[in-house]
């Protein structure tokens, strides 16, 4: 069984070939279209290139009711609110359609096979444009009634009760907001720093990216603790392209144990670590939901 793994998101759309035992025989990404319909040939222009497909797993941002294959709102890409993105891929791929939240994918991606498979309780963030959340409860995924369950990018981090939500954790702790803290402080082109460029000043042990890095994990470090108070989660895994970075984890890491030795109250703590398969993620994660969904 040959399925069509697409991962969508807000820069580029990653696709693989992959097969049962989660091996890729092809992989590819293009640029992530501004639009809709768009976005929808250009997943068919990758389908109609693989011959023997029999069906189609995505992962995408946004709040989706995954068995409508409806996107209720559309995340880093709002032009997917209030849209029947199966139904329309169906019309140009006439095959089986699976849809999903991209950190949900991850969580199941995880769960299965991946660092959470030994706990009852995780929870899964994963650092792109925004950020992905996905919350095991019992070795299961769990979604809520309306599909919203663990979309952690829309914490609010304003401490004076004034609304302001551009300033929600997703904006707050994507990877965008690392890579701008990082040209403004070293008066850099923003247009000319990514992450590679922050973790390479980082890891050589440049002052002014470890103090962004410092800055930017403290922040994560606060809202994974909220998330332990809340959920208890045994393990929390950390994921997206910058968790190949280990001082990136070794710096949330630190910054979780200042919390936990200020904090006055009792609250047990977690465990944090990288996701298995990082990057690819979302990819198998999507493929483990198609399958369960199909396979039989």
């Amino acid at each position: 069984m040959k399925v069509l793994v697409v991962d969508i998101g807000g820069t580029y759309i990653k696709y693989a070939c992959m097969q049962e035992d989660m091996s890729i025989r092809e992989r590819g990404k293009v640029q992530t279209p501004g639009e809709r319909e768009q976005l929808i040939e250009a997943i068919g222009r990758i389908y109609d290139a693989m011959p023997d497909i029999c069906g189609i797993a995505v992962s995408m941002p946004g709040i989706i009711d995954s068995d409508k294959g409806y996107c209720i709102m559309g995340g880093a890409l709002r032009y997917n609110d209030q849209f029947a993105i199966r139904d329309s891929l169906y019309q140009r791929c006439p095959t089986k359609i699976w849809v999903e939240n991209d950190g949900k994918c991850a969580a199941m991606a995880e769960a299965a096979v991946g660092s959470l498979k030994d706990v009852e309780d995780g929870f899964v963030l994963i650092f792109g444009t925004m950020i992905g959340g996905g919350f095991i409860k019992d070795h299961r995924l769990h979604k809520g009634k309306h599909f919203s369950a663990g979309e952690v990018s829309y914490i609010t981090t304003v401490r004076d009760g004034k609304p302001d939500f551009e300033t929600v954790w997703g904006n707050r702790c994507g990877t965008p907001r690392l890579c701008k803290m990082y040209a403004e402080k070293t008066q850099k082109n923003p247009n000319e720093v990514d992450g590679m460029v922050v973790f390479e000043g980082a890891n050589r042990g440049e002052d002014e990216a470890i103090a962004c890095l410092n800055q930017y994990t403290k922040e994560i470090a606060v809202q994974i603790f909220n998330i332990q108070t809340v959920l208890a989660p045994e393990r929390f895994a950390i994921g997206g392209g910058i968790s190949a970075q280990p001082i990136f984890i070794e710096y949330i890491k630190k910054n979780l144990e200042e919390l936990y030795s200020q904090c006055p109250y009792y609250v047990p703590q977690a465990e944090v670590v990288s996701c298995e398969f990082q990057n690819d993620a979302n990819l198998i994660g999507a493929l483990q939901c198609f399958l369960s969904e199909y396979q039989d």
